[in-house]
């Protein structure tokens, strides 16, 4: 179904990290119109079970279907870990309009690994959710079965960033701990995946902290120019997004704490939209 004749492009996270994400998408494709939506009420995702992050995940792309969006972009590790895959196999084939897609975001920065590592030694620091899942080993092993992957969750990490407080000397302690925790466990590590969409503004912090020699790879960039590729390889799918320019955000929670928070991420405010998230 499209509102107002429009089918903007849909991008999913459970709270503000994934504006990281959009933020690149929208610089590689700035003539799309756009939704994002936040489960800010119900974050974070990364503590929860695999059965509660399906159920809020599928809540959030059937309503961005309602809204018009043929094609929505899961902005959300654990998103993309724990529900990707059964609302692709399971949901999709049987709704209304089979044709949708849902894509995630671990595929795209798994598939650019190759390039980066030549240990083929790869770190992942993300949500316990994300790390507990083995989605990343999982993706990676399908492509690159020679790598060895070593995750490391930290559990930290998003509330600094959410409390502002990801450039105090606080953030040190909790970053120094978990560089030195994941490369104690495989000192062979040449590539570090940031696996959490909060975690760029974590990035100068882990800088510090790092072995020499050691790349950092942030996710946002990749998933933009996937998405980009992905549309020039589907023109049926582009055709049906709408190309004015236009961005519409919406939450869970409150308009103006999320829009006050996504100045952080985007470095401006925002016009928010309050929304209810809900079963069939």
């Amino acid at each position: 179904m499209n509102v107002n004749g429009k089918s903007p492009l849909g991008i999913f996270d459970s709270g503000y990290g994934g504006l990281t994400i959009f933020e690149h998408i929208r610089r590689a494709l700035p003539e799309y119109d756009y939704i994002y939506l936040g489960d800010n009420a119900r974050a974070p995702y990364g503590t929860r079970s695999f059965e509660i992050v399906y159920r809020f995940t599928r809540q959030a792309v059937i309503h961005l279907f309602r809204e018009g969006c043929p094609l929505v972009i899961l902005a959300c590790n654990t998103a993309s870990a724990k529900a990707l895959r059964t609302i692709q196999q399971t949901d999709l084939p049987v709704s209304d309009d089979p044709s949708r897609r849902v894509l995630g975001i671990i595929r795209p920065t798994v598939e650019i690994l190759g390039s980066l590592s030549k240990t083929r030694h790869i770190g992942i620091m993300g949500t316990a959710g994300t790390v507990s899942s083995g989605s990343y080993t999982l993706e990676i092993d399908k492509l690159y079965p020679d790598m060895t992957v070593t995750g490391e969750s930290c559990p930290m990490w998003v509330p600094l960033v959410e409390n502002r407080e990801h450039d105090s000397a606080g953030a040190d302690y909790f970053v120094r701990k978990h560089i030195e925790h994941i490369f104690s466990a495989d000192p062979q590590i040449d590539t570090l995946v940031l696996g959490c969409t909060h975690y760029p503004l974590l990035e100068a912090k882990i800088r510090k902290y790092l072995p020499d020699g050691v790349r950092l790879f942030s996710q946002g960039h990749c998933v933009a120019e996937s998405l980009k590729d992905y549309l020039v390889r589907h023109p049926e799918m582009s055709s049906r997004l709408s190309k004015n320019g236009e961005r519409r955000f919406m939450t869970t929670e409150s308009a103006e704490k999320f829009s006050e928070a996504a100045s952080l991420f985007l470095n401006r405010p925002v016009n928010v939209e309050r929304v209810v998230l809900t079963d069939d």
